[in-house]
């Protein structure tokens, strides 16, 4: 039984029980499961004076309060991210794997909006001030007026910020914090909840932008309980595959923006930089296309951007054919794959098939059907599609080409880019420069990569 007062939480995923055990039942991990007390998060209020508390007052939802204007940080693709700008009194989570540039990406942000005139703050718990500086110098940002401190008392950083003023707050990382009113260690679900959610109070309080770094385990999830990614107001994923120096800043939560909304980032031995044009980096620098490569024209958030799909289809040498993928989803591979052979008559049951999204790009819209079923068939009949060629649309499960939104955006960005021909669903918009080849059923685009005819 449990003694009074304490209960028993997960230190993977936040559950709480009853009762101390060996396994938790909500994720299946082995002792994690940890003795808490039941005492009160720091700065909670008391059940007296809860009951002389003279209620909520309620309001409509007309205002003559003018919006607080966004602080643009000089970093133009955070800015897009975040919706625009950084909302005053913002809390945000940033993720992301250990050495992808989470810090660098923040100190650049912080440098920037400190010379644009932002008073801005970056409080470390896991660098020495002088690695801070190290790295600033190396950036060329160290005559920035950024505040620096290394911290891990939650107690005497927010002492701190509600002494001073700042615009933008840093903390790095909230996994290092620790709130003296809880005898968990540092980086525990009960820490890590009592510190975000007293940082979050400290945003809207004093209207400033508080962003949070968080740690990401071996799943990709960002570490601590998942009720942070609820407390915040935005959450931010920076992502970039090992052996390329892309790096991708991608909105999965966002109270004051789209949540599709993208930031491309290359990294070097001066920091990051800035990408403006995402298409020129994700397509292949060869001059003549090769079997089994088609260029997707595709929409990421406000911005089109074009990217080479690269197919491969072998004969099995095993009883089992596989099927690899990366950066795009499995399950609509297997579904173009079964259409293909349903509808077309393209037997895949005895081919390996592989496919990739070149420069580590992942792919979610259902726009790249098209694309993807164009490299499958380029690669089967082992001939290439012209070298000016994208290709956008939806398939159905009957084999029809569908419809997508913002075909005239993803063909002006095509013909921007030099490409004169595009296959496509029906469409009633017209790209100057781009010859369209409109299908309705996917039979008809096998039967024109087949025989290399593209009128």
């Amino acid at each position: 039984m449990a003694r009074d007062g304490a209960i028993y939480v997960c230190q993977s995923c936040g559950a709480v029980h009853g009762k101390w055990s060996g396994q938790c039942g909500a994720c299946g991990q082995w002792n994690s499961i940890v003795e808490e007390s039941r005492s009160a998060p720091p700065g909670a209020l008391k059940p007296a004076a809860v009951r002389r508390t003279r209620g909520v007052q309620f309001e409509t939802l007309q205002s003559d309060t003018p919006e607080p204007p966004r602080i643009l940080t000089g970093v133009t693709e955070f800015d897009r991210v975040c919706g625009g700008g950084v909302v005053p009194g913002l809390a945000l989570l940033l993720g992301g794997d250990p050495g992808v540039g989470k810090s660098t990406l923040l100190l650049e942000v912080t440098a920037k909006a400190a010379l644009r005139g932002a008073r801005v703050a970056y409080i470390s718990g896991e660098e020495a001030i002088e690695q801070i500086r190290a790295r600033a110098k190396r950036m060329g940002l160290e005559t920035a007026p950024v505040n620096l401190a290394s911290a891990t008392a939650l107690r005497e950083i927010i002492a701190t910020l509600k002494r001073e003023t700042f615009d933008i707050v840093i903390i790095d990382s909230i996994q290092t914090l620790w709130s003296d009113a809880h005898e968990a260690g540092p980086g525990s679900v009960t820490q890590v909840r009592a510190c975000a959610g007293e940082l979050v109070r400290l945003a809207k309080s004093q209207g400033v932008a508080v962003v949070l770094v968080g740690h990401v385990t071996k799943d990709g999830q960002i570490a601590g309980p998942r009720v942070v990614e609820h407390m915040v107001d935005a959450v931010l994923s920076f992502e970039g595959e090992r052996g390329y120096p892309f790096r991708i800043l991608r909105a999965g939560k966002n109270r004051f923006g789209a949540t599709d909304e993208i930031g491309v980032f290359e990294m070097g031995d001066a920091g990051l930089r800035e990408v403006a044009n995402p298409s020129v980096l994700f397509l292949g620098e060869g001059k003549d296309r090769a079997p089994g490569a088609a260029v997707f024209a595709g929409i990421e958030g406000s911005r089109p951007v074009l990217v080479e799909i690269q197919a491969l289809v072998s004969k099995s040498a095993y009883g089992t054919p596989r099927r690899a993928v990366i950066g795009w989803d499995t399950g609509r591979l297997n579904m173009v794959l079964a259409v293909l052979e349903a509808r077309c008559g393209f037997g895949f049951g005895d081919q390996d098939v592989y496919l990739n999204v070149a420069g580590g790009l992942r792919i979610s819209e259902p726009a790249a059907d098209l694309a993807a079923a164009a490299a499958l068939i380029s690669s089967a009949v082992d001939l290439p599609l012209p070298q000016g060629c994208v290709a956008f649309g939806e398939i159905s499960l009957s084999g029809e080409v569908r419809a997508v939104g913002r075909a005239e955006a993803r063909l002006r960005e095509a013909q921007k880019l030099g490409f004169d021909q595009a296959l496509t669903p029906p469409l009633t918009v017209k790209a100057p420069g781009v010859s369209l080849t409109s299908m309705t059923r996917l039979t008809e685009v096998v039967e024109r990569i087949s025989q290399n005819r593209y009128d």
